[in-house]
């Protein structure tokens, strides 16, 4: 069975969001196939954080449920380990 997961992450010209890069190697290491949304300003950034209601990114969505950040997302995986 494919596992997949759907990332939101942050990479501006300036900055790549170290947390974002994290997720996405945990998401790797356990074998997700991986959806992942670059967001390249911080207008995108701003503007998915107030659609969604959160204050950070990364997001990670696995089938559908938002997990959340990366320690969200590390807690996760080892619950699910």
């Amino acid at each position: 069975m494919t596992k997949t997961a759907t990332l939101y992450r942050m990479v501006l010209p300036d900055h790549v969001c170290p947390f974002g890069l994290r997720a996405k190697e945990m998401l790797d290491r356990a074998g997700y196939t991986v959806d992942e949304h670059i967001l390249q300003s911080r207008e995108e950034v701003d503007a998915y954080e107030r659609e969604q209601g959160v204050e950070t990114t990364p997001q990670i969505f696995i089938d559908g449920e938002r997990i959340g950040g990366a320690d969200e997302l590390e807690r996760y995986l080892e619950a699910a380990a």
